[in-house]
């Protein structure tokens, strides 16, 4: 089993682009055009997600957010990525590594949101393809975990276009808009991914 071993640059600096994206970590530069997406993304996003904290589109909820994943990236707990589009800079939505386990697990969980008005075009699917071969590469995990409320059904395309199998259901999983739910288990091994 290969010892895990931060990326030369540092964790902070993995920026993996692709299929007209970019991903890279969240910056207080991000704050406007991020705020603006989720607040019109709001409707469309709340039924797959926690509840969002009250001061959460503000600045100081976002500088707050910018502490916390910073301090998970530096302890190799969670890796939170943005999605641009590069040909204009257009912010497409967000995966987030969480839940890093090393060890005999090297293992993590993958979560996403994609903003409405890029819903549905394949975008998240072309983001986890570019972001896949990191996670299984400078981030050296042998497998990547998800789960999906089993009535989502674009995110389950995503996850099975994306090579993840189908691994069971687990009740009430996780807290989702305040109610807590069933998820579908979703996993993808490295030497799947490869092929």
């Amino acid at each position: 089993m290969a010892l895990f071993r931060l990326p030369s640059s540092g964790p902070a600096a993995l920026a993996p682009r692709g299929n007209g994206l970019l991903l890279r970590a969240p910056q207080m530069s991000d704050f406007l055009q991020w705020a603006h997406l989720r607040e019109t993304s709001r409707d469309y996003l709340t039924p797959w997600e926690p509840i969002w904290p009250s001061d959460d589109l503000t600045r100081s909820g976002f500088r707050r957010r910018l502490r916390r994943y910073s301090e998970d990236i530096a302890a190799d707990r969670s890796y939170p990525f943005l999605i641009f589009r590069e040909l204009d800079g257009a912010l497409i939505g967000g995966i987030t590594l969480a839940n890093v386990r090393r060890g005999i697990v090297q293992a993590g969980t993958i979560g996403y949101w994609v903003g409405q008005p890029y819903a549905h075009r394949g975008y998240m699917t072309a983001a986890l393809r570019v972001l896949l071969p990191t996670l299984f590469g400078e981030l050296n995990l042998h497998r990547v975990d998800a789960a999906c409320i089993p009535t989502n059904a674009p995110s389950i395309r995503v996850l099975e276009k994306c090579g993840f199998s189908r691994e069971g259901l687990a009740r009430r999983y996780l807290c989702i808009n305040g109610i807590w739910q069933d998820h579908l288990l979703f996993g993808l091994l490295h030497e799947d991914f490869r092929g």
